[in-house]
């Protein structure tokens, strides 16, 4: 079974080779080819693992041992339970539909291979991540998925926007990365391995140490380093930043990267580190407040966003949050649950949004749209569905797993977890406020774009006039006699395929995800996240509850009185009486709120900071280290400072030097005397 593991990371870096370097020579529609069967095999091989899986069968072992440096392993190796083979299938489906979605979406643009070498290398890094079972391995995909999705982010490098906003990406997830790092080398200083088995074994020691020095637990240090690396990747306050701007890239890179696969990075990883931290309150304290604060503040921004992809990018930040609260109430096994659901409709959203952009051609401003669905039904009913899975619908995915966090979170008494409640509450009607707001405004109402004004737009495109990309997402906008279209087969079929999962995935799962055996065994340890003990009784609660209401079917007609379903219908209800009834009220309210609004608008100030903070005072550090450090001491000292003595020293030798024999003779003399005058010195 060692080739099969090895096959499925395997065939998408194939795929990725076959593209990117011999991308030109095999031409555009093989290549894509060749990328998507590669997916295709990697898709279909984790299937079969997946299905072993479940019938008991794990895998835990080496594959290929780098270095032995002084009892540090450098291995390539593989952990294969329930918990990898789930993030294994989703990462590949989604990438699969991404790469078919891509042959349309992409049809006309230059760097058509080199897209389908890039995100057949993602999936291959972000397979290599979910498939460690070792720090180095995991640190080696982590890593990979981030300078992947710097090229992605960056794809169009003639677009400044798109280069300033991959920089971002990477620089910001560097500082998560730093406490990452940290994380890694304490586990190894400590427990001496980087293979997880051996680090769970010593959890008890790792939890009774303190950090050298200082009255902090080690195991705390420990776990919020790690999960400073978890900030970066999946985008929590105050290193959410890069997210939003990396909507610069194609449409597809951000179903990829920005709904199932990089920014679900962290939630893995600490879910895959539950056994550490398990064993310190203080870190899921901080992993809670965190995370509550994502999902709520994030949301409100989605509300004030006009682009398209940018009101869905807020999503994803504020449904990251939702997961990060359930990691942080020790529901480990929801919040996963929430990752596989939202993987399927938020890729569906994007992908959705991508062909309403198609349809609009490349105008992603919402409030120049209308209507959309007389002419786009496909994308039209598809779209309906994920919003409805977003806000947590009974019945669909989303209900299932959001729902279950909400109930999480009020059956924890973790510190923290009051805040925690009301800010997943709120949440909910804030999500179904703006997710309905954007479907409104695009499928329904006045068809706007017969009276738009496309030479007016975000700041952001203001540079559109000047690409040379004869394929992307500039607002161009529809004519006065133009149609918006339907997309064609391979960008419509993606957007099929991944509704279905959308609506059945939550009610099929959640009784074997979250109250079966799907996580109780693995191989590395005997309960790999399924935790349920007197400080963290979430779980146990909720199982209690899901046996007394009849399992799913009870739980989703249940709902129907709850307050979370109250709260999604009036965020609907409201979002329509606003946006299709009274549009007037709106305005009005963001007249009387100037400031609220300016804030929201400034993005809470975050990267105002960013950039006159920090980015600001380390220009001021490096510009004093260049007037003082460089160019006074290294060049206005050492090095022509050396040069002005030689200088000074020649002069001074060069008046010995005038050409008379009775100067030199005198000079030989005095020499002479000196010399003896050494010598006897030294003799006495």
């Amino acid at each position: 079974m060692q080739a099969l593991y090895v096959l499925i990371p395997m065939a998408p870096l194939v795929g990725a080779i076959l593209a990117g370097l011999f991308g030109k020579q095999l031409g555009r529609i093989p290549s894509a080819i060749a990328t998507i069967i590669g997916v295709a095999i990697a898709f279909i091989g984790s299937v079969i693992v997946f299905n072993q899986t479940r019938a008991g069968m794990t895998f835990d072992g080496t594959l290929y041992q780098w270095a032995n440096l002084g009892g540090l392993k450098l291995e390539v190796g593989f952990l294969i339970d329930n918990l990898t083979t789930m993030m294994m299938c989703v990462v590949t489906f989604v990438s699969l539909m991404v790469h078919i979605y891509t042959m349309g979406y992409m049809a006309e643009d230059p760097g058509y291979q080199r897209f389908f070498s890039y995100i057949s290398l993602f999936t291959f890094s972000m397979l290599m991540l979910v498939m460690s079972n070792n720090f180095l391995q995991l640190f080696f995909g982590w890593e990979a998925v981030g300078l992947v999705s710097y090229l992605l982010i960056g794809f169009w490098y003639t677009r400044p926007t798109a280069i300033f906003a991959n920089m971002k990406a990477f620089l910001v997830n560097r500082v998560g990365d730093f406490g990452f790092v940290l994380g890694i080398g304490l586990i190894y200083a400590f427990a001496g391995s980087l293979d997880y088995k051996e680090v769970f074994a010593q959890r008890e020691a790792l939890a009774a140490a303190m950090f050298p020095g200082t009255s902090w637990m080690l195991i705390t240090t420990i776990c919020i380093c790690l999960f400073i690396g978890a900030m970066g990747k999946s985008a929590q306050v105050p290193l959410h930043v890069w997210l939003p701007d990396s909507m610069e890239g194609p449409t597809p890179i951000s179903a990829l990267i920005h709904a199932a696969t990089m920014v679900t990075a962290g939630i893995f990883m600490v879910s895959r580190m539950s056994p550490l931290f398990e064993l310190s309150d203080t870190a899921l304290s901080f992993v809670l407040i965190i995370g509550s604060i994502t999902a709520l503040f994030m949301g409100f921004l989605g509300i004030i966003q006009n682009d398209i992809k940018r009101v869905v990018a807020y999503s994803t930040l504020s449904q990251l949050g939702y997961m990060t609260v359930a990691l942080g109430v020790s529901a480990y096994p929801i919040a996963i649950f929430h990752l596989m659901t939202h993987a399927f409709f938020k890729a569906l959203l994007f992908l959705g949004a991508g062909s309403v952009i198609m349809g609009m051609h490349h105008d992603q401003d919402i409030r120049n749209m209308g209507g959309l669905w007389k002419y786009m039904k496909i994308t039209w009913i598809t779209s309906l569905i994920g919003s409805l899975a977003l806000i947590g619908t009974p019945f669909f995915s989303g209900f299932y797993s959001k729902d279950s966090i909400i109930e999480a979170v009020h059956a924890s008494h973790i510190a923290g977890s009051g805040f925690a409640y009301f800010a997943v509450i709120a949440g909910v009607f804030v999500t179904a406020f703006y997710s309905f707001r954007m479907y409104f405004l695009v499928f329904h109402g006045k068809e706007r774009w017969m009276q738009a004004d496309h030479g007016v737009h975000d700041a952001h495109h203001a540079h559109a006039a000047d690409d040379d990309h004869s394929h992307d997402e500039h607002h161009h906008g529809l004519g006065p006699h133009d149609v918006p279209h339907e997309s064609p087969w391979v960008v419509t079929l993606p957007l099929i395929l991944l509704a279905i999962p959308s609506v059945i995935i939550g009610f099929m799962a959640i009784g074997p995800m979250l109250y079966g055996e799907f996580f109780q065994h693995g191989a590395a340890f005997n309960q790999v996240i399924h935790v349920a003990n007197e400080a963290h009784p979430a779980m146990e609660e909720l199982s209690k509850e899901f046996a007394e209401n009849g399992g799913a079917m009870g739980m989703a007609l249940h709902s129907f009185t709850s307050l979370p379903f109250i709260l999604a219908l009036s965020g609907v209800l409201l979002s329509y009486f606003f946006y299709m009834v009274k549009p007037s009220i709106p305005t009005a309210i963001k007249e009387k709120t100037k400031f609220i609004n300016t804030v929201l608008e400034n993005k809470y100030y975050f990267d105002k900071f960013n950039e006159t903070v920090l980015a600001g005072g380390a220009r001021k550090i490096g510009e004093f280290l260049w007037n003082f450090g460089d160019a006074k001491i290294i060049d206005g000292f050492f090095v022509n400072g050396a040069a002005r003595m030689v200088n000074v020293f020649a002069h001074a030798v060069s008046t010995f030097q005038s050409g008379l024999i009775y100067q030199y003779a005198l000079a030989m003399i005095m020499g002479v005397v000196v010399f003896l005058g050494l010598f006897v010195t030294m003799m006495r």
